[in-house]
């Protein structure tokens, strides 16, 4: 199985590909590690010195590597879905799966982590918010074509599982 997930900053893609990719025995990825080790730069220092343009396109094509694998989970960037088609082709690889957590919660966990992330990392703690806000209407009809969408009560181990066992037996 093919597995993206996809979602804000925060809402725990790579904590959720870590858990899902140990019960699945695959690998699990992380996009924006994989997109760091292709560039030799932090993402911060992709955005400062090439810009986000530049990060986007290098994103996709570290995406696309994964046509070649059979089964893993991928933890996207929150802005891969909408970006040169990404989402269209996660869609025809796997199964998408968006999790979604309310903005309140997203900006009290991400409020300690604004250093490593560039999109926020000027940003006060009151403007953090609106900010998330913002991003994630912008993001919402990309979100939205996700095979599967997770929110708040329902974001554990028990719904992933009855996830994987209704994939692996169609």
């Amino acid at each position: 199985m093919k597995l993206f997930l996809l979602g804000m900053m925060g809402v725990g893609k790579s904590y959720w590909k870590k858990k899902l990719s140990a019960k699945m025995k695959v690998g699990g990825y992380d996009l924006d590690f994989l997109v760091e080790s292709h560039e030799e730069k932090t993402i911060s220092e992709i955005f400062a010195e090439d810009g986000e343009e530049y990060f986007r396109k290098s994103e996709a094509k570290v995406l696309r590597w994964f046509a070649e694998k059979k089964a893993f989970v991928l933890a996207t960037g929150g802005g891969t879905p909408c970006f040169h088609e990404n989402m269209k082709w996660m869609n025809e690889q796997g199964i998408t799966v968006w999790i979604d957590e309310p903005v309140a919660v997203l900006a009290e966990r991400l409020k300690t982590e604004k250093e490593h992330r560039p999109l926020i990392r000027n940003l006060s703690d009151t403007e953090l918010a609106g900010y998330l806000t913002e991003k994630r209407n912008e993001r919402l009809p990309f979100y939205q074509q996700a095979t599967h969408h997770i929110q708040t009560e329902n974001i554990n181990d028990a719904w992933f599982a009855k996830l994987i066992t209704k994939h692996k037996n169609p």
